[in-house]
């Protein structure tokens, strides 16, 4: 039984840590504002061109969802809040195969890569036009 546990703790030491890292990475967000001017670096971009890149408003959508404000996330950065659901479902399957013994390799398939892709590149391109105003972060 002993063999068994050690063996579990060491499949489970990398999701582990990982989900350490992005815990206390949303808990400083969480308590260092995005929103106050001076805590992070302007998006380069939006500095120099004014336009939206698909990260625009990530940090605040971060603050957002420590604070347990989904709609404020949402308002922030849509597709940051699809990213973190899509990471909580990777890393709860990650797990699930850790505890199985099973290794977890996810092989995504370039057409999945490309809608991906596509997907954010249209969420850039509507939250810069004028009708997409809603998604301003």
């Amino acid at each position: 039984m002993r063999h068994v546990r050690h063996g579990l703790l060491e499949r489970l030491a990398v999701p582990a840590a990982l989900l350490a890292a992005v815990a206390g990475a949303f808990a400083y967000v969480g308590a260092v504002d995005p929103n106050e001017p001076g805590h992070y670096p302007v998006c380069p971009l939006l500095r120099l061109t004014g336009v939206y890149c698909p990260g625009c408003g990530g940090l605040r959508s971060a603050h957002a969802v420590a604070h347990g404000d989904l709609m404020g996330a949402l308002h922030d950065n849509a597709a940051a809040v699809v990213g973190y659901l899509g990471f909580a479902a990777l890393w709860t399957v990650w797990v699930v195969h850790a505890v199985r013994g099973r290794p977890f390799r996810p092989d995504p398939r370039p057409a999945h890569l490309w809608t991906l892709g596509g997907l954010l590149l249209v969420f850039t391109v509507v939250r810069n036009l004028p009708f997409g105003g809603w998604l301003h972060p």
